[in-house]
């Protein structure tokens, strides 16, 4: 055997292992590909079921600024009952 055939050899093994080993990249990476379009869905359904979460901040301040305006008219009442009552202590405003 001529070393010019053993290097042929050789090298016809290496482009062979080559060749398979980028064939394996591209089918791993084409199944990469398929797995993130499948977790692209998962995170958008995620999303539209966690939408309402955020929602909470806006919703807590209405309901703080409901609070307030409740304490006002409470204010407002007891010191209506106690002019009207003449409560001791009370001053009549009007």
């Amino acid at each position: 055997m001529s070393l010019w055939l053993v290097g042929f050899i050789a090298g016809l093994i290496v482009v062979l292992v080559v060749a398979l080993l980028l064939i394996g990249i591209l089918v791993e990476a084409r199944r990469i590909c398929s797995l993130a379009g499948q977790a692209s869905l998962l995170v958008l359904g995620i999303d539209e079921n966690t939408r309402g979460i955020w929602a909470l901040r806006d919703t807590h301040a209405v309901a703080v600024a409901l609070l307030g305006g409740a304490k006002a008219i409470d204010d407002n009442a007891a010191a209506i009952v106690g002019a009207v009552s003449g409560a001791p202590g009370k001053q009549n405003a009007a």
